[in-house]
Parts: C-alpha cells; sequence; structure tokens
C-alpha cells in the first residue's frame, strides 16, 4: 500500500501545480463596500473577483488555531470579532511535505502534447507562484458567493480538495473560480489537517482525548467546517439546509468517509465524490488490517523519530512541527488517513457501506477513463492489493487468482496483461483504485433508498500528440470551469464545460442532475451511467449502461475478500466487540 499512496499522492501535487497556471490569468482583487457583511463570527469585508458580481472572502478561521494543547485534539469553535476582518489573503496552508512531485510535473505537461514553447512557458509561470504560507495555524476557508442581496438563499457546496491526506490546500486556483456562483451557488473552499498532524494516532494522545481516541483530525477538521457552514452561511447568501459536499481524489474519500462517519450524520444533505472512495483503507488505530501499518505503531515511530520513546500528550505536542516533517517515519504516509477508532469510524468506509451503517444521501460519483496514466510507470503494479506482481505465466495467473478469487484469467484476457502489461496494468490500477470502489459506493448508496448518479469522464487533451487520456484530476477544471487555456481548450471543451458545470449545480439544488441543456443523466439502476467525452469523435455526454462492467465485476471480488477478511482478522483479534458497537 505504501507505494501506491505515494503515487497518488505525487499525482495530486502535479494536478496541483499545474492549475497554478490559472491564478496568472486572475484579475486584480480589491476590497469592495459592497461585500462587507456582518456574520455570527463578526464583521468582514470581501474582495472582487472577475466578475463584478460576484466576491470572494478568503482566509475566514473555521475552527480555533490547533497550536498547543489543541494540537492532536479535536478542533475547537472559532474565533469572534468585533472590528471588520478584511478576508481578502487566503489562510495558511496546512503542513505538508514540499518535495514530493518527482518529475509527474514534467510528465504532465510533456503528456498534453504541447509545442517546446507552450511547454517553456507553462514551466515559467508555474515556478512564478509563490504558494500560501505554511503553518499548523491553518484551519480556514473561502466564501465565493453572488448572492450577498438575494432574497432567496441559494444552495452551498463545500469542496474538499485532494492530495492523499497529505498535500493540497483549498486556495488552489482551479477550485477558486466563478463557474459554480454563477449557477447560483455559495462555493466553500476548506483547508484540513493533513498528514502527521491530521491523522496520527499515538496511545499518549488517546489517554489525553475525553473520547479515548486517536487520529483522524483531518476528518473531524472537516466536520468543523460543516459545523461553520450552518452557523455562518447564511449571512453569505447560502442556504444552511442545502449543503452539498464534493471533492476529487483524496477530497472523494473524504466524502465517503464522512458518510461512513456517524458524527457526521446531519451535517450535510447531498455528496458527490470524483475519483475517489475509501472503501479499500483498512487501517486500524491498534493491530493490523491486511496490510496497513498500526496507526499506534505509526505514532510510536514517530515519537522514537524525535527522540521521545514513552512520550506524554504533552511531550508531544511540544515537539516543533518542522522537526515532525523533518524525521517522518518510512512508511508513515500509509497510517496518515482515516483509522477504525470506534468512535469517529465504528467501522472502516468499506465495511460501512458493504453493511449499510453509512448516511445515505443523494448521490453522485465517478470516475476517469485513464486515472493511471500519470502514475503506473513509476510504479507498474496493476493491483492495489499485491506491490510486486509476476510479470506473466502461472505466476501472474496464480497471484491474480489469490486476490480475486477464480477471475485470474478473466483479468488477464480483460486488460491483455499477458501480451502487454504496460497498457493493461495502466488500465487496471484506474479500475481497481478508482473506479471498483466508486461503484460499491454508489451501489450501497443505491440500495439505501438515495437517488443515486453514476459518471465516466474519458474527455482526452485535444493535441493529436496528447499521451494521458483522460488521466486523473482532468475533469477538475470542467466541474469549475477553471480550464487553462494554454493547455488547449476546444470546441468540445466548452460545450462539455457548460454540461458538466451545470449538472453539478443542479445536482447541489435539488438532488437530480438534469435540467435544461443536459442530456438526460438516468439514475443509477441498472447500472446507468452518464458518460463525458470530448475531442474523440464521441457525443459530448450520452447515457449508457454497464461501462466497463465484466472488468469492474471481476475486480470487485478482490475487494468483497479483502473486506471479509478484514472482519474476519477483526474478530480474531477480538475486535469484534468494536464492529458490533
Amino acid at each position: 500500500m505504501q507505494v501506491e499512496m505515494q503515487r497518488v499522492v505525487k499525482l495530486a501535487v502535479a494536478a496541483a501545480l499545474i492549475s497554478g497556471l490559472s491564478a496568472c490569468n486572475n484579475a486584480a482583487e480589491e476590497l469592495s463596500a459592497k461585500a462587507l457583511i456582518t456574520t455570527p463570527q463578526g464583521p468582514v469585508q470581501g474582495v472582487t473577483t472577475d466578475n463584478p458580481e460576484i466576491f470572494n472572502f478568503k482566509g475566514l478561521p473555521y475552527a480555533a488555531a490547533p497550536l498547543g494543547d489543541l494540537r492532536w485534539a479535536a478542533p475547537e469553535p472559532a474565533p469572534r470579532w468585533t472590528d471588520t476582518r478584511t478576508a481578502d489573503t487566503f489562510g495558511n496552508r496546512c503542513m505538508q511535505p514540499e518535495d514530493v512531485e518527482g518529475g509527474f510535473f514534467d510528465r504532465l505537461i510533456k503528456g498534453h502534447g504541447l509545442s517546446g514553447v507552450k511547454n517553456f512557458l507553462i514551466k515559467k509561470a508555474v515556478a512564478a507562484q509563490k504558494p500560501s504560507r505554511m503553518s499548523e495555524d491553518c484551519l480556514y476557508l473561502n466564501v465565493r458567493t453572488g448572492n450577498l442581496d438575494g432574497d432567496t438563499k441559494q444552495p452551498v457546496m463545500m469542496w474538499i480538495h485532494g492530495g492523499g491526506h497529505q498535500f493540497g490546500s483549498g486556495d488552489f486556483s482551479y477550485y477558486q473560480a466563478n463557474g459554480l456562483v454563477e449557477k447560483d451557488i455559495v462555493l466553500v473552499t476548506i483547508n484540513y489537517r493533513l498528514g502527521a498532524f491530521g491523522y496520527m494516532a499515538h496511545p499518549a494522545l488517546s489517554a489525553a482525548d475525553p473520547n479515548g481516541v486517536s487520529g483522524n483530525y483531518g476528518t473531524l477538521d472537516q466536520m468543523a467546517a460543516l459545523d461553520w457552514v450552518r452557523e455562518n452561511i447564511a449571512a453569505f447568501g447560502g442556504d444552511p439546509d442545502n449543503v452539498t459536499i464534493f471533492g476529487e481524489s483524496a477530497g472523494a474519500w473524504s466524502v465517503t468517509e464522512l458518510m461512513a462517519s456517524p458524527l457526521a450524520a446531519g451535517k450535510f444533505d447531498k455528496a458527490i465524490a470524483q475519483s475517489g472512495a475509501s472503501n479499500y483503507h483498512f487501517g486500524q488505530m491498534d493491530g493490523y488490517g491486511l496490510g496497513w501499518p498500526s496507526g499506534y505503531d505509526t505514532g510510536r515511530k514517530l515519537a522514537g523519530s524525535v527522540g521521545l520513546t514513552n512520550p506524554t500528550a504533552a511531550d508531544l505536542r511540544a515537539v516543533p512541527a518542522s522537526e515532525i516533517m523533518a524525521k517522518l517515519p518510512e512508511k508513515a504516509d500509509e497510517a496518515f488517513h482515516h483509522i477504525r477508532d470506534g468512535y469517529v469510524f465504528p467501522k472502516n468506509v468499506g465495511s460501512a457501506f458493504r453493511d449499510g451503517e453509512f448516511q445515505a444521501v443523494p448521490f453522485l460519483t465517478g470516475y476517469n477513463s485513464d486515472e493511471g496514466t500519470l502514475f503506473f510507470p513509476d510504479d507498474p503494479q496493476p493491483s492495489v492489493w499485491e506491490e510486486d506482481m509476476p510479470r506473466g505465466g502461472p505466476d501472474m495467473l496464480s497471484t491474480l487468482n489469490e486476490h480475486y478469487p477464480d477471475q485470474g484469467s478473466k483479468l488477464i484476457r480483460l486488460y491483455g496483461l499477458d501480451t502487454d502489461f504496460t497498457a493493461g496494468g495502466t488500465q487496471m490500477s484506474g479500475d481497481e483504485i478508482f473506479g471498483v470502489n466508486i461503484r460499491y459506493t454508489a451501489d450501497a448508496n443505491a440500495q439505501a433508498g438515495q437517488p443515486t448518479y453514476l459518471y465516466h469522464f474519458s474527455r482526452i487533451p485535444p493535441s493529436k500528440k496528447q499521451t494521458l487520456g483522460a488521466f486523473h484530476a482532468a475533469e477538475i477544471p470542467f466541474v469549475f470551469d477553471s480550464s487553462e487555456p494554454i493547455l488547449g481548450l476546444s470546441e468540445d471543451d466548452k460545450a462539455l464545460t457548460e454540461i458538466m458545470v451545470s449538472a453539478w449545480s443542479n445536482f447541489a439544488k435539488t438532488g437530480n442532475p438534469n435540467g435544461d441543456g443536459i442530456p438526460n443523466w438516468p439514475a443509477y439502476e441498472d447500472q446507468n451511467w452518464m458518460h463525458f467525452s470530448g475531442n474523440t469523435g464521441r457525443e459530448i455526454a450520452v447515457a449508457e449502461t454497464h461501462i466497463r462492467k465484466e472488468k469492474l465485476d471481476a475486480l470487485e471480488t478482490g475487494l468483497v475478500l479483502k473486506l471479509n477478511q478484514l472482519e474476519a482478522e477483526l474478530v480474531s483479534d477480538g475486535e469484534a466487540d468494536i464492529l458490533e458497537d
């Protein structure tokens, strides 16, 4: 699992870097008298955007700064003020590595098939970008609205950024766009604690916690942001009773994690998960979950790396953040996302969806057709369950059958693993990490009786020299209407953007993506999908059934097997009582 997590994180970094290009084109922002409002927190003044009717309120604290005794603790209520707060600067990024990009950025640029001049200009533009300051004091959000004077409150969409739970922030310029807001949406983008600061567990931290648990702080931050929205968003023209959470990659993991946590019940009304579902994350507080390291063991390793052998919570909180980041133990990022603790997560996410013990709401989810193109070259493993897949012959067949009962021959045939391992493995990895988990959550939500909509995104960059296909994160600018023209923007792309922005905003309004200008998008029943395409000679958007069904069915046997093995392992370890509670 270690390598798989690293490749997803690096991919998110590359996509984030290229998104920085959009910042070069933003119109000058300035404080506006029209954006001076009173909120339950206190008066705030926002800034103009390139649409004179839309304003952005940057860097609003939604919880107390998680410093000192609040490091590795549940978020505390946000501060209040009496003087006007100028909301003209994004809040600090949460603590995160700064050296994980590797060669992904070059691969992302090259894969678009652009000219040498454009490649040079892109790299120069990205190099000129200065990211927000990084700090533990990072629990901030941003609100984009065009409804400050509206008589009717508008639906709210709260975006949870991706980055493997290790990287990212809500201020990436792909997310800071007006497309959804121009469709009568109030858009909220958030930061949340990441990596060791967001997800580390340790016995000393559990002992100091009123609920006897540790870890999952990033998830609790997301819940605190939702609480802030409920209390404050009406002042920005948003409807606190119509809130949709949405995110991509680790942001989509977060969406399913919030659906699976009973503590988040009632905090949101609809959910959208783009390229991610957390079903296969089997981390446990103590003990191993089918290859995922124990949260406690990882926490002890981190404590040891900073010279603490039997620390108290106070000892851990006294270590400088820079030292923690410099001394992260090997494989730390495997344990630094959600773990089953019996409180925030009584069950792992996959088990909760399997057993129908999650918050079922109107749900829209999907993934891209070429999710694996960027990261497979660095880690050529077609299966999330196997770190060293044999390249052919009886060993490959037996290994596949071990992870996917009686499906080995079918998978070899469907993906052509015996004739072109790289091409087939690239496709299988994308279906394994994303497709099968996404369809599994969609199926569970539909079975729970909630409207569910599934999509497949296959748009490719318009250059004839492109090699990326519909890569991971490629759909984001089509949802936000934030595409960077220098990367190529065809007439198909413009039409696709209009359809997707409209569908996402329609769903946030009513729980149904259909509406004027949207090709009929049937609900999930009978495995209906909406296929978003473009630059491929296909219809730009068309409903289809059973997309990749045979492949996903075969891969799902592996997910089901692992979920059952996980439960058996927990029972054998005497932890069935936590599962039952």
